[in-house]
C-alpha cells in the first residue's frame, strides 16, 4: 500500500513519522498476550481474571427497562447536544441526597459527559496551553495527562506512597511547577490503590489550588463505593472546594453501567461551562435514552448499596486468603480494587525484580490475571470484579485462587 506520504503526515503527538513502528509492548497489551499464551498451554483451566477494572455484573433490570422504553419514543431520536436538564436535575439531588453536597444549580453547575475518560482529555483542553503544568498523582489513570501533553503542556507526576497512606504530598511539589500549574488531578476513591481521601486532605487541597491558583478536578468514579460503616465523601462537599474546581462522577462502576458512557461533571460554574464549550466542539451529546436510564439509576441508589455489598465480601474473603498465603493485604475503605505489595521471589530461586514480572508469573504459571504497577513502588492491583453470579460460585473462585498459590512458598 501506498502510504509513505500519510506516515508523514501524522501528527507529532501520537508518534509522526515513527507512528505504527514501536516496538514497545504497553502494559494492557502484554497482559492480553500472556493470557492468550495461558489458555493455549493450559486449555481447559479458567483463568481467574482480577485485571479487569469493570463491574462483572448487568445493569440493573429497571435500568435496562427505562432505556428500552425511552428508546421506543419518537421525541428521543435525536441530538442532545450538551445534555437534559432532568438528568442534570437528578445529578444535583444525588449530589444532595448520598454527599450531603447542597444547593447545586443543576442548569450551571452539572453538565452531562459520555463517560468520565472524555470528561478528563476535554477539560485539558479547555485549560492547557502550551508551556502549562498539569499536576497528576501516579500511579493513576493517564487521559488528563496525555493530553496535556499532546496540548504543549507539560505533567508533574506526584508520587502515591504506602507511608503517607497513597495521598499525595503537596508540600513536596517544587514552588516553580506549582506557579506553572492550571490544573491538579486527584482520584479518590483511588485507582489502583484503593485509598480513600480524607476531609482535611481536601482541604489542604483547597489551601493549595488557593494559594496557586490552581482548578482542582477530583475523579469520583468509585466514589459510592464505600464499606464498613465508611461514608461517601464528596470533594465538593468541604467549605471552599466549590471556588477551585470540579467532581467528576461516573456511572460506570457505582450503577454496572460501564458501557453505557454516562457520567457528570459539576462543581465550579466557570470550570463546568468551560468544559460546555469543549464538549459542544467534540460530541453532539449522549443518546436520551441512555440519559433517562441514568437519571433512572441516580434515583435508586439501593442499586449501589448491594453492588457495593458484594465487593466488601469478596474483598473480605480476598484479603484473608492473600494474608494467609504471607502477603500483607488491607481491605480498602472504598472501590473494588485491591492494592498488594509482590514478594521478593519464590523459594528455590525464582526472584521478582518488578510487578510486571510478578503478574506475568501469576497469569504464565497460575493462570491468575493482575495489573502491575511499577510507577512508584512494585504493586499489583486485584480486582473484585471476578465473574461469579452467586455467593458460592464467589467463594469458589476464592477457594480456588488459594488452591493455586498454596504450593508456592513466596518470599516476602
Amino acid at each position: 500500500m501506498a502510504d509513505s506520504y500519510i506516515q508523514g503526515l501524522i501528527a507529532e503527538r501520537i508518534g509522526g513519522d515513527k507512528f505504527g513502528k514501536d516496538t514497545v509492548l504497553y502494559k494492557f497489551e502484554k497482559i492480553k498476550r500472556a493470557k492468550r499464551a495461558a489458555m493455549a498451554a493450559y486449555p481447559g483451566v479458567e483463568i481467574i481474571d482480577m485485571g479487569v477494572g469493570e463491574p462483572d455484573d448487568m445493569a440493573d433490570a429497571g435500568v435496562i427497562a427505562e432505556l428500552a422504553k425511552q428508546a421506543a419514543v419518537w421525541e428521543n431520536r435525536g441530538y442532545t447536544d450538551n445534555g437534559r436538564e432532568d438528568f442534570q436535575k437528578a445529578a444535583a439531588k444525588y449530589m444532595n441526597d448520598i454527599y450531603g453536597v447542597k444547593g447545586i444549580d443543576p442548569y450551571t453547575q452539572v453538565i452531562h459527559s459520555i463517560g468520565s475518560k472524555p470528561a478528563l482529555a476535554m477539560i485539558a483542553q479547555a485549560f492547557i496551553n502550551p508551556g502549562d503544568i498539569t499536576i497528576m498523582t501516579i500511579p493513576g489513570y493517564p487521559v488528563i495527562g496525555t493530553m496535556t501533553s499532546w496540548l504543549g503542556g507539560k505533567v508533574y507526576k506526584l508520587p502515591l506512597l504506602e507511608a503517607n497512606g497513597f495521598l499525595p504530598e503537596l508540600s513536596s511539589i517544587p514552588e516553580d511547577v506549582a506557579k506553572k500549574a492550571k490544573l491538579l488531578y486527584i482520584n479518590y476513591p483511588n485507582n489502583p490503590t484503593g485509598a480513600f481521601a480524607s476531609k482535611e486532605f481536601y482541604n489542604e487541597v483547597i489551601s493549595f489550588a488557593k494559594k496557586y491558583n490552581i482548578v482542582v478536578v477530583q475523579d469520583a468514579a468509585y466514589a459510592a463505593l464505600t464499606f464498613d460503616g465508611t461514608k461517601p465523601l464528596s470533594f465538593l462537599s468541604v467549605d471552599g472546594a466549590m471556588d477551585v474546581g470540579i467532581e467528576i462522577h461516573s456511572l460506570s462502576k457505582a450503577f454496572n453501567m460501564t458501557g453505557w458512557r454516562m457520567a457528570f461533571v459539576t462543581g465550579n460554574p466557570l470550570v463546568v461551562k468551560a468544559f460546555a464549550a469543549v464538549k459542544d466542539n467534540n460530541d453532539s451529546g449522549q443518546f436520551n435514552a441512555i440519559q433517562l436510564a441514568g437519571k433512572y439509576a441516580l434515583e435508586h441508589t439501593e442499586i449501589t448499596s448491594e453492588t457495593a455489598k458484594k465487593y466488601s465480601r469478596r474483598h473480605d474473603m480476598l484479603v484473608e486468603v492473600l494474608n494467609k498465603l504471607g502477603f500483607k493485604a488491607k481491605k480498602p475503605k472504598a472501590s473494588f480494587y485491591l492494592y498488594v505489595k509482590i514478594p521478593k521471589g519464590i523459594k528455590g530461586g525464582i526472584e521478582f525484580k518488578n510487578a510486571e514480572e510478578f503478574s506475568q508469573y501469576l497469569i504464565k504459571e497460575k493462570l491468575i490475571s493482575t495489573v502491575p504497577w511499577d510507577d512508584v513502588e512494585p504493586y499489583v492491583r486485584m480486582s473484585v470484579t471476578f465473574v461469579a453470579k452467586t455467593e458460592d460460585e464467589e467463594k469458589g473462585v476464592i477457594d480456588e485462587i488459594y488452591r493455586r498459590l498454596s504450593d508456592t512458598e513466596f518470599i516476602f
